[in-house]
């Protein structure tokens, strides 16, 4: 809507003056007259803005200018929410003043917001005026290269895995100085004639070096007197767990 306003103080003079404005609605005069207040939209007087919008309708009229539908019907809502917040309150009046001139607050903070995102928009740089496009854009090469992220533990696993793979496993036992069972029988028997008396096992093991050979000859000489002891060819004595174990020819 467009307002021409002629200053009465030039109509008898050679000088014309025109003031040109112009609204995509009644809310959108309404918050042009909350700007005039210079105020926030929070804190805006809704008497002074009904008082400036009815003012101006009345300026429109004296004018002879046609107004549309829409601006009477909000100039009417205006005159009722004045009426509303003069007049002593109606409890079973709903909404309240208050809740209806919260409202109106809300729509104007609404349409300003969007006014100026709309504003902020077209003052961006456009494709064609303020910036243009190259003529030839040129075609992208992509490149690819492997990066491996592997930890000390990942590549020694891989490599035993392919180890595995490719190589057969294959145990090999080293060769090493044993008393087998039956050497073990056959020395404690030949020694049982000339021991009489109780005699520990240790005593039955034969003189080296190796420790490797003293432990089989001692796990083999304990397997050969539980054999014998067994057959009844000698007896055994043991005075505590852990204790020395003791032979002698069984009588």
């Amino acid at each position: 809507m467009a307002v021409v306003t002629i200053d009465s103080a030039s109509r008898d003079g050679d000088e014309l003056n025109l003031s040109l404005d112009g609204w995509e609605g009644p809310l959108d005069l309404l918050l042009s007259l909350a700007r005039s207040q210079k105020v926030d939209l929070t804190q805006i007087s809704i008497l002074a803005l009904v008082e400036q919008y009815l003012a101006y309708l009345n300026d429109a009229r004296a004018l002879k200018l046609e107004i549309a539908a829409d601006y009477l019907v909000m100039a009417a809502w205006l005159a009722y929410l004045k009426s509303c917040l003069l007049l002593p309150k109606d409890p079973e009046a709903d909404p309240s003043p208050e809740e209806i001139a919260l409202r109106l607050q809300l729509r104007l903070q609404r349409l300003d917001a969007m006014r100026e995102a709309g504003a902020r928009l077209l003052g961006r740089d456009r494709l064609g005026r303020d910036t243009f496009a190259r003529g030839t854009p040129e075609g992208l090469r992509l490149v690819r290269k492997s990066a491996w992220q592997a930890s000390a533990f990942d590549l020694f696993a891989a490599y035993g895995t392919v180890k595995a793979r490719t190589q057969p496993p294959m145990h090999v036992v080293h060769a090493r100085s044993v008393m087998t069972l039956e050497e073990a029988i056959d020395r404690v028997s030949r020694m049982l004639g000339i021991a009489i008396e109780w005699t520990e096992l240790e005593a039955f093991l034969p003189a080296t070096d190796d420790p490797q050979l003293r432990k089989s000859a001692l796990a083999s000489s304990f397997l050969a007197a539980l054999e014998l002891a067994r057959r009844g060819r000698l007896d055994l004595e043991q005075d505590a767990a852990f204790e020395p174990l003791r032979l002698k020819a069984a009588a």
